[in-house]
Formats: C-alpha cells, structure tokens, sequence
C-alpha cells in the first residue's frame, strides 16, 4: 500500500509490507529530506521505518517522524484498532522514532511501554502523562504467543544512550532502530543491490556509530549470543536480508580499526541536557575529518573505572559542562574528578557549554586542566542562545582544530615522503588560484584553491579537490550552493594572503573584505576579477580529499583585458 500526502510536493509517502510471519513493516519514505544531524548531507532522502506484530499478543516496535503523523495513523489504523495493540518497544527515545508515542497514548493508553530504563526516564519528560511501563535489560524476553519471544539486546549510545534491540525467536528478525541503518529511500524494501547502497551504508555508520566505536563492539559481542538473524530491520533505509552477514561483518571491521587507533579523542558529554548531543556530535564529526577517532562517552552510563581507562588511552579531551543541578549532578562531578586526577601534560583538550541554563562553569576546569598541563586547542565554546548553524559550524571548526594539533608530526612526515625528483615533478603542475565562498543558513565559510578544472560542457561544470579537513567542506555536500572567485593575476596576493590565514572556530572569514550577495546567497568578492555561481552536483572520494562536481549557474568578468592568477609549486606533496 503506498499513500501520499495532500501536498504531493512534499513527497511523504508511506509504504506497509509484510516482511514475516505476523510482521509487518510500516515505512515512512521521506524523499526529499537532505539533511540529517549535524554537517549530514543526504542525496536519497531517508526512511522511518515502523514494525507490527501479531500474535496472541500485540507489538508495535517503534512508531515515527512527527511529520508522518497522519499519513502513519492512517496505516496503522488501516491495519489494526490501536486499542488492541499489547505493547510499543521503543528501541530508542529520539524524536524521528518516538516522535508520535504521544499521539499513539492519546488513542490507546492501555499499551505498555517497553525499553530500557534510561528510555523510560526519557520518556516521562516526553510525553507528559501516565503510561504503563516495562523495563527491559540485556537478555530479558517478552512472549507474545505463537513462537514469537522478543529477547532485548541491550546496545547503549548507538546512537543514542537508551538503544535496545529486539530480536524476534520465531522469524529470526533483528529490529534494530539506527544499528546498521542508512539514510537511503527508494521503492526497494530490501539491500538487493549492495553496491548502490555501500556509499551511504559508510557515511551512515562514519557519522552515528563511528564516535562510538567501542559500544558498537560491545553491542556485536551481545548479538553473537543470539540464533541466527536472517534479516535485520532497520529504522532508517532498506530492510537488511541479502547481506546480512557481509553488513554486519563490516560494522565489526571498521570499529575494530577505530578502537585500535593510536589517536583518539574522548568526549565528555551528558545527553539530553540542553543541546549537548548535537554540539558533541558537530565537535566529533569535526575531529574525525582529520583522521582522528572521536569517542562519544555519555557521563550516565559510565564509572570511574572506564574513566580512568579512556582517559589512559585518549590523546585529547572535550568536556560538555553537565548541569550543576539535578539527579545526575553528584555522579557526573565525581567523574570530572576523576577526569581531572587523570589528564597529563600530554594531552589536549576542549571545553564547551551545553547550553541547557545550569552548566556548571566553564573557567575552574578549564584552568585545572591546564594547571595539570594539558594544552588547550581552542576556546571554550560559550552557548548563549539557541545554537543555530553557525553554533555547530564553530564546534565542527573547533574539532578539527584539536584533530590537526594531534597530528601535526604526522601531517610533518607525510611532507617529507615523497621522492625528491617525484616530488618536483609533480610539483610542476600548475593551476590557477581561486576563492570558494560558501553560505548555508546563518554558517559561512571560504578556502583558497587552486585544484579547480572544467569539467563538462553540457551541463557546463567544474570539479574542485577540497580537503576533507578543510572547515568549508561541510558546506559543499550534494545540493550545496557556492561562489568560484576567480583571482586577478598581479591583484591577487591581498585576498590570498587574507584567506591563507589560520582563522579561529568561528571566526568570520569575510571581515574587512569587501563582498556582495550572488544570487545564490554566497558572498562575491569585490576585488575578483570573474566568478561563478555553483551548485553542487556530486562528489567522489579520495584518500585525502573531496573531488567536488558541481554545474555552473551564471557567471561574470569583471574585467575581459586581465588574465587568472596561476599558482606554481616547488613541490608536489603539499599546497
């Protein structure tokens, strides 16, 4: 069955399939979604995806965006009374899965609740009246009759601190809300085809579950206690059948090489309190673009012991200020303590403010930190108002900032690996030199480059290699707008040496620099000698870099006599 919504433009639409014995998978395709969390850009949209159980007993697991609210009750309620519905297993309390718990308890408060207990704390603050509830650990069941046991996996902060999976003994299936999803849509209920979906299955996990590499391992090892999984049904993208194994095998590789890494970044941060999630998120992603492991550490689900045993093994640490109020203030003090007793001069660190009107202070730790030698890599990050996305562009900024400190020998020895006579002559090609501005809501951003070359005619396009730490990389995703300033040959060294600057987090990149708005919204520098306005079209990896494809929109010379600014290199293994 698929419906859509009055505003077809919209492109909501929901789809309702049986996928097993009794189970039914509710899937609200949003096709045109194309952003997601913190600097996470989508080209195929995205799914929520809802299950149905029906046996002697009845399950919902997890329900949907609120943004689906009618079309999801209109299938759910074509498919059964709510008043008959058992229970409702939240795997998890963020609000693109629980976001219609609420409306599902105005029509059917007889359902019981069942999650985990941070999950139940969680909800109590959301839905804001009285439920039946089942807390539900490692290892516990929950029959439903018929050969349909529920068995519960307990996997906290994939990705978020209060997940569970729910296994069902009778079809073999694995629910398992953002574990092994990715942000895809599209008519396929199933991975058929594994290539199309490889690209998103990695940025889906490099986003969510690589700053969490340890607790995905954990999780791992728990499934391993389970019978076979013949599928496993996500919460986001096409349901897992045909590479079960393969899929899941690489969430074990790729945490695995993340746990192992010498350069690791833990931050400290308390979720659900004010917006720490999200600016830890946007402070992880931002380090991670440096090829340094991030390592997202929720203060309520953990002891002083695996403080002290992160803290032996982290190069760098950010702290999210918890509340100076509270159940949690106590025990969340007590392990800045033992934070504290363990930082060394060997480390880096970061402080940031969670934005929720009672963080404790930023300043008394920030100077014991460096009283204990620890080196600070930026600023503390103070949120006075609601952070918008300059806020999380700063924080990614800040990130990054830590993450190239941490490996300037290594950036060092990389320089000088070349062979000599390799290195000049790769050296010898040329390019010309250009600003890129960028500007996406209140966040802006600008890079020198000179890796630009035409790329098509029809459609005219360029290609532009960005650095994959450069700040201005989150603002040139798929669907992204841009300005090519191009640079004046003899009128070009004011402007770069302006933008060659090392700017700090947040710093406005366009100060004392004359511009005006193209017709994209980003700045067009006065003194360019020619620009084009861009939108991104796609992007290709490489080791190092982003190969940007983007067409051409409109364009202008300012000055038809002058000539493009070239830049010419010594050498071949650094700009």
């Amino acid at each position: 069955m698929v419906a859509l919504t009055e505003k077809v433009q919209t492109r909501l639409t929901m789809q309702t399939l049986e996928i097993a014995p009794d189970t039914i998978a509710l899937r609200s395709l949003d096709w045109d979604r194309d952003r997601f969390d913190i600097e996470f850009a989508l080209q195929n949209g995205t799914t929520y995806n809802s299950f149905l159980i029906q046996s002697e007993k009845v399950a919902l697991i997890d329900t949907s965006h609120e943004k689906f609210r009618q079309l999801y009750f209109d299938a759910l309620t074509g498919l059964i009374d709510p008043t008959t519905i058992d229970y409702l297993v939240v795997s998890h309390t963020e609000p693109d899965h629980s976001g219609l718990i609420a409306d599902l308890l105005q029509r059917a408060p007889q359902i019981t609740i069942v999650g985990a207990k941070v999950a139940i704390q969680f909800l109590e603050d959301l839905v804001h009246q009285p439920f039946e509830r089942q807390q539900v650990k490692n290892g516990d069941r929950l029959d439903l009759g018929n050969g349909h046991v529920l068995e519960f996996v307990s996997a906290p902060n994939l990705h978020w601190p209060d997940t569970i999976l729910t296994y069902d003994h009778k079809t073999q299936t694995l629910f398992t809300c953002d574990v092994f999803g990715m942000h895809y849509c599209d008519d396929y209920t199933y991975d058929e085809n594994l290539s199309l979906l490889e690209p998103d299955y990695k940025l889906y996990y490099d986003c969510l579950m690589g700053p969490n590499a340890r607790s995905v391992l954990s999780a791992l090892k728990r499934m391993n206690e389970l019978p076979p999984i013949a599928t496993i049904a996500t919460g986001h993208g096409p349901l897992l059948q045909h590479h079960v194994t393969e899929l899941v095998d690489r969430y074990r590789r790729w945490s695995q090489a993340q746990a192992k890494a010498e350069t690791m970044v833990a931050i400290f941060y308390l979720p659900e309190y004010g917006e720490s999630d999200r600016l830890a998120e946007a402070i992880a992603q931002g380090i991670q673009k440096t090829d340094v492991v991030a390592e997202l550490v929720d203060l309520r689900s953990i002891d002083a012991h695996e403080v002290r045993e992160l803290m032996g093994m982290a190069t760098g640490i950010v702290i999210g200020m918890p509340s100076q109020s509270g159940n949690d203030a106590a025990h969340t003090q007590a392990l800045l303590n033992t934070v504290l007793a363990a930082a060394h001069s060997k480390q880096t660190f970061g402080l940031f403010e969670s934005g929720g009107g009672d963080d404790e202070p930023v300043y008394p730790l920030r100077n014991k930190l460096q009283e204990a030698g620890a080196r600070e890599a930026f600023a503390p990050i103070l949120i006075k108002e609601a952070p918008s996305e300059a806020t999380y562009q700063l924080c990614s900024e800040a990130g990054t900032d830590l993450g190239q400190w941490l490996t300037r020998d290594r950036s060092i020895k990389q320089m000088k690996s070349l062979d000599a006579d390799l290195d000049k002559a790769l050296g010898r090609i040329s390019g010309g030199l250009y600003i890129i501005t960028a500007k996406k809501g209140e966040a802006t951003s600008a890079m020198l480059a000179s890796w630009v070359s035409q790329a098509s005619m029809e459609p005219l396009g360029i290609t532009i290699a960005v650095a994959k730490d450069r700040a201005i990389e989150s603002l040139m995703h798929v669907g992204d707008r841009f300005v090519l300033n191009v640079l004046e040959e003899g009128n070009y060294q004011p402007l770069m040496k302006h933008f060659l600057k090392r700017f700090p987090p947040g710093a406005d990149r366009f100060a004392g620099i004359r511009t005006h708005a193209a017709s994209n919204g980003c700045p067009i520098l006065a003194e360019a000698l020619a620009y084009l306005e861009c939108e991104v079209a796609s992007r290709m990896e490489t080791p190092d870099h982003w190969i940007v494809y983007s067409t051409v929109d409109a364009g202008r010379v300012s000055n038809a006599n002058s000539l493009t600014a070239v830049h010419h290199r010594k050498v071949g293994n650094h700009y």
